[in-house]
């Protein structure tokens, strides 16, 4: 019997087993645990899973049952592809509660292509999967698979159905910029950020025609707020200013009735110079924040990190792009392992390696390995 009891053993004990009940040789548990601990160790695909398990039998016998000894890497992907990713990451969402005290702050909401998760025998594209990410805590909170990445409007609302985003500012990019998804972000008890685009196209011109008519009358009578930035890097000087915009209900003509909980509109622009070329941009949202330029661009500011943090770790250090699990549910299914790994990973406090060089000790540790997976 199991004398250690794991992150998995003690928040994914109810996620339904799709099996042959008095057929099945190995424990789901047990399976779970192989394959989390050998994707945090830096294993990639089903054959290195398993050959990390035989290598580490000893060390897995002194908290697993293991009754039939090591899975075969077949059955390890047989029983990853079977799972119910709505399921598995109902479990996941309860799950990183138990990794820190309640989430708060910004909470950015994105998606990513997992390209190499297509299937030509099933004639599937690649599966995109809608991810939720705590800026201030640095820890994934939940996600939600969808087909492709134009059908991210409809994964957004269910994915903020399992989160708790009480007290929380919620940023989307323009795909998200829903008033549908606005409306499910205030009854959850949170604020929005949404970047406003040409897909809302009415709206994003009212916002456009009032920033342009106050710059050039300086914001006179209007109540706002503003905000600026210098940053300096590699011979690139950039000024980023914030521009927030208040009371939206006395300015008559806007037409923006329809977004719920709407206090707000912001513009960004950045000022890019370097090597004599300077380049301007200018970016618009809307927001249920009152007009506070330092506060509404710093969550549009955080809202990229999820890029930085995430989505670029999963490619370049979890090798997430070269993945070619394909069978059933095995890609989304393994895209939430490989999130439970990041969050377990950046959840140690302890260690100033990085998440690679974590990674690596994992492997070669095993006590540090026990700690990482082990019940907080």
């Amino acid at each position: 019997m199991a004398c250690i009891e794991t992150s998995i053993s003690q928040h994914f004990k109810e996620l339904t087993d799709k099996r042959v009940i008095g057929r099945t040789q190995y424990y789901l548990s047990d399976i779970l645990t192989i394959v989390l601990c050998a994707v945090i160790s830096g294993a990639d695909g089903f054959n290195d899973i398993e050959m990390f398990a035989r290598c580490k039998e000893s060390f897995f016998r002194t908290f697993l049952e293991l009754p039939n000894g090591i899975p075969s890497h077949d059955t390890i992907n047989r029983v990853m592809s079977m799972l119910s990713p709505d399921d598995f990451s109902k479990c996941f969402t309860e799950w990183v509660k138990s990794l820190s005290k309640r989430i708060s702050g910004i909470i950015a909401i994105d998606g990513k292509t997992l390209r190499s998760s297509f299937h030509n025998a099933e004639s599937r594209d690649c599966l995109h999967m809608v991810s939720a990410w705590s800026i201030e805590n640095g820890l994934v909170l939940g996600q939600v698979q969808t087909k492709e990445k134009s059908n991210e409007i409809r994964a957004i609302p269910t994915l903020l159905s399992i989160l708790d985003i009480e007290n929380s500012v919620v940023t989307i990019d323009a795909m998200g910029c829903q008033t549908e998804i606005a409306q499910k972000i205030l009854d959850g008890g949170g604020d929005y950020v949404l970047a406003l685009k040409g897909n809302q196209w009415n709206s994003y011109e009212a916002v456009k025609h009032l920033f342009d008519c106050e710059l050039k009358n300086k914001f006179r009578g209007v109540s706002h707020s503003k905000f600026s930035q210098v940053e300096k890097d590699h011979g690139r000087i950039e000024t980023r200013s914030v521009y927030s915009i208040g009371k939206l209900d006395e300015i008559d003509g806007l037409g923006l009735e329809k977004w719920a909980g709407l206090q707000s509109v912001t513009l960004v622009e950045s000022k890019r110079e370097m090597k004599g070329k300077t380049t301007v941009e200018s970016r618009y949202y809307l927001s249920s924040i009152p007009a506070n330029a330092e506060r509404i661009g710093a969550a549009i500011r955080g809202h990229w990190r999820i890029e930085n943090s995430l989505h670029w770790v999963l490619d370049v250090v979890f090798n997430e792009d070269k993945a070619r699990n394909r069978k059933n549910h095995s890609a989304s299914n393994m895209t939430i392992i490989r999130h439970m790994a990041v969050n377990l990973v950046k959840a140690d406090k302890s260690s100033k390696n990085s998440i690679r060089g974590r990674r690596l000790k994992a492997g070669w540790d095993d006590n540090y390995l026990l700690k990482l997976i082990s019940a907080i």
